[in-house]
């Protein structure tokens, strides 16, 4: 195929909405338009590509077949080259079960989820920063390289901007063990019967380990990573103990930053 019929190229599109642009369109690629409602997608797709495709079509058909097909008018657009043959699908739904679009038909839409899902980039909707997860080896190489000789807060997180007073678990957690817990940003201990605002929301961490990060603990935190996952549900906080913002990690798709996981 010649470079020039890789692509589809429309020039001045005049078609209700568009206001003579020009687009061009790679062949053999899934292509997506989409916008505002009104901004022109379907005079693009539709009125302007899909017709003057089947136009084309049509000439090519005898003057006996196109007398049953009737005439189709040219979309007002200067130029269109690189075309195939066409075929539009109509987005309506005729009855309602599982299987009742063109994709769930065809069984593209569970590659297409496929597709997303492990072929694709998860960026953050709170930072915009890229996604990205650890294995439990992979979280502890860069909390020794990156906190080395520091002192650090190993928590993990349990609540996250929910209300309530959180008594119960202020004990459940002290029957596991941990005695501190960060809360609202603070490290405080907890005591029997304790509780907190129930009409706020709340962040609450619990203080897994307290430590200076050095070669001879590295079994240690290992040990204090695995049970902040457990405990996190598979996220985890370092917090340095002079330090401003903990650092997020975690064995699913999250935000390093925000710590959003989704």
């Amino acid at each position: 195929m010649r470079k020039e019929e890789q692509k589809i190229e429309v020039l001045g599109a005049r078609v209700h909405n568009l206001k003579n642009i020009d687009v061009s369109i790679p062949r053999n690629r899934l292509t997506v338009i989409t916008g505002l409602s009104g901004s022109g997608k379907s005079s693009l797709a539709f009125d302007t590509i899909y017709a003057e495709g089947q136009r084309r079509y049509i000439e090519t058909l005898s003057s006996y077949a196109r007398q049953f097909l009737g005439t189709m008018e040219r979309p007002d657009v200067d130029k269109i080259t690189g075309l195939s043959p066409v075929i539009s699908i109509e987005q309506k739904t005729t009855n309602k079960n599982p299987r009742s679009t063109v994709g769930t038909v065809t069984e593209i839409y569970d590659f297409l989820r496929l597709l997303y899902a492990r072929a694709s980039d998860a960026y953050s909707y709170v930072t915009g920063e890229k996604m990205v997860k650890y294995t439990e080896d992979q979280i502890l190489s860069i909390i020794m390289e990156a906190f080395s000789e520091k002192k650090i807060y190993v928590l993990a997180p349990v609540v996250r901007g929910r209300k309530g007073h959180y008594r119960e678990l202020f004990e459940q957690i002290r029957r596991n063990g941990y005695i501190y817990a960060r809360i609202d940003g603070e490290i405080e201990e907890l005591m029997p019967g304790m509780r907190i605002d129930r009409y706020k929301n709340h962040d609450i961490e619990v203080v897994v380990d307290r430590l200076s990060v050095r070669e001879k603990d590295r079994d240690r935190l290992k040990k204090s990573l695995s049970a902040s996952l457990k405990q996190g549900k598979g996220v985890c906080m370092i917090l340095e103990k002079d330090g401003a913002d903990p650092r997020y990690f975690s064995s699913q798709l999250m935000c390093p930053t925000s710590g959003i996981s989704y």
